[in-house]
């Protein structure tokens, strides 16, 4: 029988674009979210956990299976971000305004596991976005496990096992050796990783070869919540920004972190209204080819 809990709550909130930023595509295997219900599998220092969330009229209801049940449902107002303040957000451009009425039931939350956030945001490295999240799907089904319950979703691989693991292991799942051995010293130093404050964690990052800043910020957003978080180096989001605050075709990084300044303290949570509006400049180029190394 799964633990229960319910949570009123007296704000709007959708549940897609809230936690939707934890699904690695729509094939992932361990979550389902639309706006009204999401199951989640994960891993919690209690151990694995299957959570299951719905919302009806102002009460949230969850229902957790497995040994982190406990630890899960305690920790689902902060997944749920209750203690984000979007109010905080000035809109500066009509755009902006716009898709701050329009995404009313967006909160920023936390899953408070960087290495949950991290190794996803390191298979994601100079990749087309299908071509990480099949890679992912791959990672998970080959070296993770079965979540508790009934919703026959999956776990990610413990570090442990991903430590364990020979580089030359992870082609079978799309992944070459750069990343390989990045993941492999994320799963190492997990134990530094998790369950820390945002600075000691992203300290701990940066002495990792093979993250940088872009990394390390996805995992900022996600991980601790931060409304602020600025993924610089980023392919798309330059682009984003510079035609949709200021009508640009083209920009870098300098001109994207020129545009935000305005917003400083709330620039992630523009990006994620940006990035929900689904605005783009028209294509002029080529999409970038995705690569399937483990056919190799």
């Amino acid at each position: 029988m799964p633990l229960e809990r319910s949570l009123s709550i007296d704000f709007p909130l959708d549940l897609r674009h809230t936690c939707g930023v934890h699904r690695r595509g729509s094939g992932d295997p361990t979550m389902r979210v639309d706006a009204r219900r999401m199951v989640r599998a994960c891993r919690v220092p209690n151990g694995p956990v299957t959570m299951e969330v719905s919302i009806e009229g102002g009460v949230v209801g969850a229902a957790a299976w497995g040994p982190g049940a406990e630890q899960a449902l305690d920790e689902l107002p902060e997944l749920l971000g209750t203690a984000d303040d979007p109010d905080a957000l000035r809109p500066r451009h009509r755009a902006i305004a716009d898709l701050h009425r329009r995404f009313t039931g967006l909160r920023i939350g936390r899953t408070r596991s960087v290495t949950e956030a991290v190794i996803p945001a390191v298979l994601e490295q100079k990749v087309t976005g299908n071509e990480a999240w099949r890679v992912f799907r791959n990672l998970v089904r080959r070296f993770g496990d079965p979540s508790p319950g009934p919703h026959r979703l999956w776990l990610l691989p413990p570090p442990q096992r991903l430590t364990a693991t020979p580089y030359f292991d992870f082609h079978a799942v799309g992944l070459e050796r750069k990343r390989a051995e990045v993941i492999r010293e994320v799963a190492r130093l997990s134990h530094r990783l998790d369950r820390v404050d945002i600075e000691s964690a992203s300290r701990s990052l940066r002495s990792i070869p093979g993250v940088g800043a872009w990394t390390i910020a996805e995992v900022r957003a996600r991980a601790f919540g931060d409304a602020d978080a600025v993924s610089v180096g980023d392919y798309h989001l330059p682009k984003l920004v510079c035609w949709t605050l200021a009508g640009e075709r083209e920009g870098g990084d300098d001109r994207m972190l020129e545009l935000l300044e305005p917003y400083r303290g709330q620039r992630g949570r523009v990006l994620r209204l940006l990035e929900l509006g689904g605005l783009r400049p028209p294509r002029r180029g080529p999409r970038m080819r995705s690569r399937a190394l483990e056919r190799i």
